[in-house]
């Protein structure tokens, strides 16, 4: 389930490892007389034998295929695929830090690297020069275009890959940014990407993290290599 915090509007997706839904007209209605905010209902379908939850196959059942919630007064469209933090209103402190360490004045181009559906990247768009998002998930870099384009923003672009793929070459093309922002899963920042970005020689480095044990490791290598 994705629920927009500050909008109220909930989705749920419902995953299964095939594309019957036994009950499925049964199921749209049971969701829909309990849970009176829901705008989108759908069917994922995963059939893959791993860890990860969600397959790439998305149907809706009903309503929207996305909703929408708001980070400060920045709005966000969400699609089944799409991450996106579960407390906007602690991300909007998260994101104000995140801003106060990269010390931006208007002048800057920024590199935010896992960019997701673009909240750091459309955040910090505003009082930068210019911002690149590197992301890997296809309908999460839809999701950040089309939420540029619903803000009013002009000045950020998305580059969908894999950002220890696409920013060394970015780099070793010349690609050299005043601040690189990265926001990795888990596992932390690929070590090819942390390469290129000692390469970039940025300014700043502003890391947020989800894995204290990632960060540690991450931090050891940057701070060798001239970050404090």
């Amino acid at each position: 389930t994705k629920i927009g915090f500050n909008s109220g509007q909930v989705m749920v997706v419902a995953v299964t490892n095939g594309s019957e839904i036994s009950h499925k007209e049964q199921l749209i209605h049971m969701l829909r007389e309990n849970i009176p905010s829901i705008s989108s209902i759908v069917q994922n379908i995963n059939s893959s034998r791993t860890n990860v939850i969600l397959g790439m196959q998305n149907i809706t059942l009903w309503g929207e295929n996305y909703i929408i919630d708001t980070i400060g007064k920045l709005k966000f469209k969400i699609s089944p695929l799409s991450f996106f933090q579960v407390n906007p209103v602690q991300t909007r402190v998260l994101y104000d830090k995140a801003a106060e360490y990269a010390k931006l004045s208007g002048k800057e181009t920024v590199l935010d690297a896992y960019s997701g559906i673009g909240t750091i990247s459309l955040f910090l768009s505003q009082k930068a020069k210019k911002v690149y998002g590197i992301e890997v998930v296809k309908p999460a870099v839809a999701d950040a275009k089309e939420n540029a384009r619903i803000n009013n923003i002009d000045n950020v672009e998305f580059i969908e890959g894999e950002a220890e793929k696409i920013i060394p070459q970015m780099v070793d093309e010349g690609f050299r940014p005043d601040v690189i922002v990265v926001d990795p899963p888990r596992k932390g920042c690929d070590q090819h990407l942390l390469e290129a970005m000692i390469k970039a020689d940025p300014d700043r480095i502003v890391y947020v993290s989800c894995n204290p044990a990632t960060l540690a490791r991450d931090l050891k290598y940057l701070s060798e290599n001239g970050y404090n």
